[in-house]
């Protein structure tokens, strides 16, 4: 697969220029102004969770993001020259001190409504085996630098398997710091399957889980098995890498107190991505990565990250929501080697946003 690392190289410093008129012009606060609460777009009902550690999150009736328009392919148009420095302070003050008390609650709770919580993921490639195995860390991108999650592919899983931790040194499935893990799901392609559903059966999907018990070792009301709080599918690109990703993001939708449904699946069929696929979208939220645009100029995808993202790669993405594509539910790109941002909204958790973005560094997407 020679050609998958091409996306990843950076663009040269000359950014659109026009880009950054554009930018300025298309303002997107009187627009959202007009419209009602985003967090109206993730409530879907369902029961209030019945676990101790979720707790309820008063809505706030205004609701801002970082929303954006930037690329796979290419740093945040806002950012000139070499003015790093002070646009770096720039992006961080925006940002209201985050409180983490119990690291655990944090990273499970959703974001607060009207507010971004600014987070940075550094990878560590050193040591014997990290080249294949890295160990990724997520911390605010604050002064004080919280730690919050660490994530490390399993070695000895069939297909790519990240274990998730709320402590850097411990990242064994059995330790009490497992939070969560990401998976990918297997693929199972039939033989006498139309064409035409070739490019959704041979995408990629992903699978986002907390840390409860598998369905097999359930209790009696099954209120200790495993929620399932993400999904992603990276649809493939027939055209080649000369494109932009495509992904799809499923998340629990939320009731009325601002709380994450649970969803427990039973069995195999019952997950996230069946129901999907059958389209029982009940208490599911679809989400997409916002399409980039074709920049004639720099002869590459954009979107504006306003100067979040300052390397081209196709790694980088913004997920909204369809019915209000200004407001960024999450977003995610390369500002160095090894680093990157990620800068998440409600109803998302950190868990659920970093193991979104653990799954864009899966090395299959690039040979699909």
């Amino acid at each position: 697969c020679p050609s998958a690392g091409a996306p990843d190289t950076p663009r040269p410093a000359a950014a659109a220029s026009s880009d950054e008129e554009d930018d300025s012009d298309a303002s997107t606060k009187p627009i959202r102004q007009e419209k009602k609460n985003p967090a109206s777009l993730f409530q879907t009902g369902g029961d209030p969770p019945k676990e101790k550690k979720t707790k309820k999150k008063a809505a706030h009736k205004s609701a801002e993001t970082g929303s954006a328009e930037e690329s796979p392919e290419l740093r945040n148009s806002n950012r000139k020259g070499k003015g790093r420095k002070a646009k770096k302070k720039e992006e961080r003050a925006p940002s209201p001190a985050v409180e983490v008390d119990n690291l655990e609650e944090f990273v499970l709770r959703p974001a607060p409504q009207g507010r971004s919580v600014k987070c940075r993921v550094t990878r560590d490639k050193r040591g014997m085996d990290r080249g294949l195995y890295p160990t990724y860390y997520l911390h605010l991108d604050n002064d004080k630098k919280v730690f919050l999650l660490a994530g490390r592919k399993r070695k000895k899983s069939k297909t790519s398997n990240y274990l998730i931790s709320i402590d850097p040194t411990d990242l064994s499935r059995g330790g009490e710091n497992f939070i969560g893990k990401l998976r990918q799901e297997p693929r199972a392609v039939p033989l006498a399957e139309p064409r035409s559903s070739v490019s959704n059966l041979m995408g990629t999907k992903f699978t986002v889980f907390d840390n409860g018990a598998n369905p097999d070792r359930a209790n009696a009301d099954w209120s200790n098995v495993r929620q399932e709080l993400s999904a992603v599918v990276y649809e493939t690109n027939v055209l080649g890498f000369k494109g932009p990703r495509k992904m799809t993001v499923l998340i629990p939708g939320m009731n009325a107190d601002n709380e994450r449904v649970p969803i427990r699946p039973r069995n195999d069929n019952d997950g996230l991505l069946m129901r999907w696929q059958n389209r029982n979208m009940d208490n599911i939220i679809e989400l997409h990565n916002k399409a980039p645009v074709w920049n004639d100029e720099t002869q590459s995808y954009v979107l504006n990250f306003h100067g979040r993202v300052t390397h081209a790669s196709v790694k980088n993405f913004q997920i909204v929501h369809t019915d209000d594509p200004d407001y960024i539910v999450m977003q995610f790109g390369r500002v160095a080697d090894d680093a990157f941002t990620m800068d998440y909204n409600y109803p998302l958790c950190a868990l659920q946003a970093f193991a979104i973005a653990l799954s864009s560094f899966d090395g299959k997407l690039a040979c699909e």
